[in-house]
This record gives structure tokens, C-alpha cells and sequence, in this order.
């Protein structure tokens, strides 16, 4: 088959860097997209100077005319056989106090902006009759946590929507899978306080926080003809620190 051809949103860094940075490796074209096109440019150029092909988009999850737009762009360059749902924003706070315009800016954007961005490449997939959709959800969309009713209602979400669309999309080969990760040393850990690290690596079994790598390596295989035969499912990968 030709080369394949991955949309990857929150590509900026962290996860997301990660995961394009591994799906280029695995021979794979990437299109980046984030906010911050110049944080993107340095992924892209990492990207190219070691062979691979990338495309830089601006786009915010939050605003459906730039997702639009974003995937207008994409599509010029190449079709998609690949979409990696990830970027996602937190507003933490107990829900006593939680403003609604806080509780609906994060559904927003990680939920509703990942169904958009969902509903931009179906109709190519079904064309093809191949396609991978991955949905980056968390720990807590399993578990539950206090204080992030709305990132916790929205990674949940993103579960749900998998298992629907996997079922939706079946006949037309194209799987609709969700990595969930545990704790992971990104930026949005780095500002926790050293004793609530401590406390968090005693509940992980394999005593680490994960690696953006981590999350990269189990979208690398999903996205892989070796997951043929996995659609629906939830792929944990935290350490052992939640077993469903």
C-alpha cells in the first residue's frame, strides 16, 4: 500500500509530539495540527530531518470554522488514513463552584472538537474502505476525579462516541479504538507538587509515571495493520494503576 497519511491534533508537544514523531518513523506522512504553529514547525522540522513528511495547520478545537479549515488544508495535500484525537484542555475546580462557560469550554473542545474532527474524515475513510481513528481519553474518564467533573465527563465521552462509531464503521474496515493513559510526565504533571507525585507513584504498580512514548508506541500499533481485528476498545496503558 502507499504511504499513510495521519492527522494528529495537539501535535505541538507532549503526547501528541510524540505520537507524530513515532508514526513518522514508522514510515508514515504526519499533519500537525495545534494552535501554536511555531512550536509545530520545530516538530515538522524534527520530522524532516530525518526523512519523514510533515504538514503543519493551525487549528483550535474550540472554534468548528478552523477545524474546517484545517482539515480543507490537509486534505489538499494528501488524504487521511489516520486520525489521532488528542489535544484537550483542563478547567479544573469542584463542581459546587464550576462556572457553566468552564464546564461547556471543555466538552467543547474535547469532546465536541474531537467528534468534529471525526466527522471531517469518515467519508474518505469509508471511500478507502481502511481507515484508524484513535481517541486519546485518560485514566479518569475510567475512574473518575475530584475537582475535573468536566475533563472527566469529556474523556468518558470520548469513550462512548468510540464505541458507537466502532460499531458504525465496522463494515467499511475502519476501527475506531481509545488509548487511555495513566499518568504521564508531561507538562500538565511537571507542575504537581512533589508530595502529591509521591502519593500518585505509591497507586502505580510499575512505580513510574508513563512517557509520552508510552502513549505513542500503543497509538503506533492501533494505527497498524497488526490491529485489524481490534475495534471498540479502550487500550489502558498506566502502569497497572487502574485494571478494568
Amino acid at each position: 500500500m502507499s504511504t499513510r497519511t495521519a492527522f494528529i491534533t495537539g501535535a505541538s508537544r507532549g503526547i501528541g509530539r510524540a505520537c507524530a514523531l513515532a508514526l513518522a518513523s514508522s514510515g508514515t506522512r504526519v499533519i500537525l495540527a495545534a494552535r501554536q504553529r511555531e512550536k509545530l514547525e520545530e516538530v515538522a522540522a524534527e520530522i524532516r530531518a530525518k526523512g519523514g513528511e510533515a504538514l503543519v495547520v493551525e487549528m483550535d478545537l474550540s472554534s468548528p470554522e478552523s477545524i474546517a479549515a484545517a482539515f480543507a488544508a490537509a486534505k489538499e495535500w494528501a488524504p487521511i488514513h489516520i486520525l489521532v484525537n488528542n489535544a484537550g484542555i483542563t478547567k479544573d475546580g469542584l463542581a459546587l463552584r464550576m462556572k457553566r462557560e468552564d464546564f461547556e469550554s471543555v466538552v467543547q473542545t474535547n469532546l465536541t472538537g474531537s467528534f468534529l474532527c471525526i466527522k471531517e474524515v469518515l467519508q474518505g475513510m469509508m471511500k478507502e474502505r481502511w481507515g484508524r481513528i484513535i481517541n486519546i481519553s485518560s485514566i479518569v474518564g475510567e475512574t473518575g476525579n475530584p475537582g475535573q467533573a468536566n475533563y472527566v465527563a469529556s474523556k468518558a465521552g470520548l469513550i462512548g462516541l468510540t464505541k458507537a462509531l466502532a460499531q458504525e464503521m465496522a463494515s467499511r474496515n475502519v476501527t475506531v479504538n481509545v488509548v487511555a493513559p495513566g499518568f504521564i510526565d508531561t507538562d500538565m504533571t511537571a507542575v504537581l507538587k512533589e508530595d502529591l507525585k509521591k502519593a500518585l507513584l505509591e497507586r502505580i504498580p510499575l512505580q513510574r509515571l508513563g512517557t509520552p512514548d508510552d502513549i505513542a508506541a500503543a497509538v503506533v500499533f492501533l494505527a497498524s495493520d497488526s490491529a485489524s481485528y481490534i475495534t471498540g476498545h479502550t487500550l489502558d496503558v498506566n502502569g497497572g494503576m487502574h485494571m478494568a
